[in-house]
């Protein structure tokens, strides 16, 4: 406790939040939602667009969210401040290319201040693609159901998820991994491994879904 307090001396114990964060949280899950929705479906008011946004919220808002809220809760256990912020330039970006059938999106980051080991600093950057990985695991065996709209979700949610763990595995400027692979060069390895694994696997998801 000590060390926290030399840290952050207003360090309160247990999960801290505001509203602005709550706010910037649903605002960036509800656009990106709506997005790849657009994307999936195109823009038409009717059942369909409804099952695909929801389908969107549940797949890789689902793995927005865990991934921010990881690096959050694990900047919080070393008493850091830590709270989300949204992008809103780019959400609304996001939004507008979702038109044009593709998606570029950058919805926000962790705001952490705090003083940080390098150690430290890797574990809360690995935490984010390590719970897409965990999440990408759990879509799974929906996945392999082949049953329904459960079967979509599965699919979708093992797929971007996968994706998600990779895309910031990226050892360069601000993406996860360069802060991993600063820290450890082994545990860099082993979740880039396990996230190819999983991209590998994407070719069984699809010939289960023929």
């Amino acid at each position: 406790m000590s060390h926290i307090k030399h840290v952050n001396p207003h360090y309160q114990k247990g999960i801290q939040t505001s509203q602005k964060e709550l706010l910037d949280l649903t605002k960036a899950w509800i656009i990106l939602g709506l997005a790849f929705a657009i994307v999936m479906n195109g823009f038409k008011l009717d059942l369909a667009f409804l099952v695909a946004f929801i389908i969107s919220l549940l797949t890789i808002g689902v793995g927005f969210l865990f991934h921010e809220l990881a690096h959050k809760f694990m900047a919080q256990r070393y008493g850091c401040f830590a709270e989300f912020r949204s992008f809103d330039k780019m959400l609304i970006l996001a939004l507008i290319f979702s038109f044009f059938g593709f998606i570029f999106a950058a919805p926000g980051a962790v705001m952490i201040r705090g003083q940080l080991t390098r150690r430290q600093n890797g574990t809360i950057s690995a935490a984010g693609p390590g719970m897409n990985i965990l999440v990408s695991l759990l879509f799974l065996p929906l996945a392999f159901s082949g049953v329904g709209v459960w079967h979509v979700i599965g699919r979708y949610g093992f797929i971007i998820n996968a994706w998600l763990a990779l895309f910031n595995m990226i050892p360069f400027a601000m993406f996860d991994g360069r802060k991993i692979l600063d820290w450890s060069k082994a545990v860099y390895a082993l979740m880039a491994v396990v996230a190819l694994g999983l991209i590998a696997l994407q070719t069984l998801i699809r010939m289960s879904a023929i």
